[in-house]
């Protein structure tokens, strides 16, 4: 378990943060001595994470709305009174399919949860991680955010724009002593992948067991990551050890070079 007490009273929001992969960076982070909020879109997972952690205070914000944004950081200025490290980890997988067979609607959905979600908190966030000694923005991309990945073309697009966002950031508020950071994860074992998997093989015409394959190997190391993985990487990036590591595109996906 990390325990570095650079972390200990660290002020942390992480949006989406009461399952899977955010559900884990929470758990991190509080363990390691941090004041944690977490705002989610689904309220019965913010009860059983209230019921795991009572220690961190949870709110109910979708982050594609700008009137929930402000609202979340009104909230957040109550609970912890000030914010050190905001954790953007919302995101969709979006739908899978070839791009002529895609609607309209669900490209603007993705694009509004995985990257106008990410503007709005950042937006709300920088006047108040300016008045913090060492203040940090961890965004989450993805595999997909530097490598092509066929028939998710609106997922694969939002995450090369987070990276974009990213880079730009740090270079805009390194003066103010802010580092910004993506983590790139590849394909992270659970529920999610396994519906986009499920997806995947429907939309192909595939047996479900060879896309599964095709995901696993896809990966030098030959297995999918977890998501303790990538909590562990935020961990580090939130901490004085990444002091001065900024703009980078924080990979955890076991050395994958294309993905299926």
């Amino acid at each position: 378990m990390w325990n570095q007490t650079s972390l200990a009273g660290k002020r942390v929001l992480v949006t989406a943060g009461a399952d899977g992969i955010g559900l884990e960076i929470t758990r991190g982070f509080a363990a390691a001595g941090a004041r944690v909020m977490v705002c989610d879109v689904q309220a019965a997972s913010l009860e059983r994470l209230a019921r795991e952690l009572p220690e961190v205070d949870v709110c109910l914000a979708d982050v594609s709305s700008e009137a929930a944004v402000a609202a979340l950081f009104e909230t957040l200025d109550r609970k912890l009174g000030g914010l050190d490290v905001l954790v953007n980890n919302a995101g969709v997988a979006g739908p899978t399919g070839g791009v002529e067979t895609l609607s309209l609607a669900d490209w603007e959905r993705t694009l509004a949860v995985n990257l106008t979600g990410q503007f709005l908190c950042v937006r709300q966030a920088v006047p108040r991680l300016r008045r913090s000694a060492d203040a940090s923005i961890i965004n989450l991309s993805s595999a997909a955010g530097h490598l092509g990945m066929p028939g998710r073309t609106p997922y694969s697009a939002s995450k090369w724009a987070v990276v974009g966002f990213t880079k730009s950031l740090a270079i805009e508020l390194g003066r103010d002593g802010i580092r910004v950071n993506a983590i790139l994860p590849g394909a992270v074992d659970g529920p999610r992948i396994r519906a986009v998997i499920a997806a995947k093989a429907q939309a192909n015409g595939k047996p479900l067991e060879e896309v599964t394959r095709d995901y696993t190997s896809q990966a030098a190391l030959g297995r999918m990551v977890t998501a303790r993985d990538i909590a562990n990487m935020a961990l580090f990036a939130a901490s004085d050890l990444a002091a001065n590591v900024t703009g980078q595109e924080l990979v955890v996906d076991g050395l994958t070079q294309a993905l299926s």
